[in-house]
């Protein structure tokens, strides 16, 4: 398999942001669970609100399946955390807890079908389970065409309108890389 920065720069436009940004990589979470917790954190908030959060619930609570299956909604808003997303987290927990979840649970699940799994959990999304597979299982060909930054860093980087489709479609070309294509695009956002 080819170097994934030799692999990208075969588009004119990512090969330059490979140069300007270095080497970017994406790496398996120490714990999968917090990660997913993580992402349903950030959801839809500005970094600085999402930080805050993020803290108050890690000081405040074990982040473990265990744990939050059974966290009071009341306690979870306490620490910032809408009403909506406390329902997902101790969603979250029951499915990770009955389920058995775990890294080893997903390694021979296609990223399709670790999707489709975990949208299966109430208040799960697509963003959210290919956040999943990213930053907590380090799968590298991911294309997250629903968040928000990767669909500005698309127009920025290549100058035109283009539909969500359309974005999908250039992706292609990124393959088997498009995880890590889009934390580039992510770097040309922050």
């Amino acid at each position: 398999m080819a170097d994934p920065y030799d692999s990208l720069r075969d588009d004119p436009a990512m090969a330059a942001l490979v140069d300007e940004h270095g080497e970017l990589s994406i790496e398996p979470a120490a714990d999968p669970f917090e990660r997913i917790v993580i992402s349903v954190v950030r959801q839809q908030l500005a970094i600085a609100a999402a930080d805050a959060i993020e803290e108050a619930l890690f000081d405040h609570f074990e982040v473990t399946p265990t744990a939050l299956r059974n966290a009071p909604v009341e306690e979870l808003r306490e620490v910032g955390v809408s009403e909506r997303k406390a329902e997902t987290i101790r969603n979250l927990g029951k499915a990770f807890a009955d389920r058995d979840y775990s890294r080893e649970a997903f390694a021979e699940r296609s990223d399709e079908a670790v999707i489709d799994e975990l949208t299966e959990i109430s208040g799960i999304g697509p963003w959210t389970a290919k956040m999943f597979c990213m930053f907590a299982l380090g799968r590298e060909d991911v294309f997250p065409v629903e968040d928000l930054g990767i669909r500005r860093g698309m127009q920025t980087v290549y100058g035109n309108e283009m539909t969500r489709s359309a974005m999908v479609d250039h992706a292609e070309v990124w393959r088997p890389y498009r995880s890590v294509a889009s934390l580039y695009l992510w770097q040309v956002v922050d």
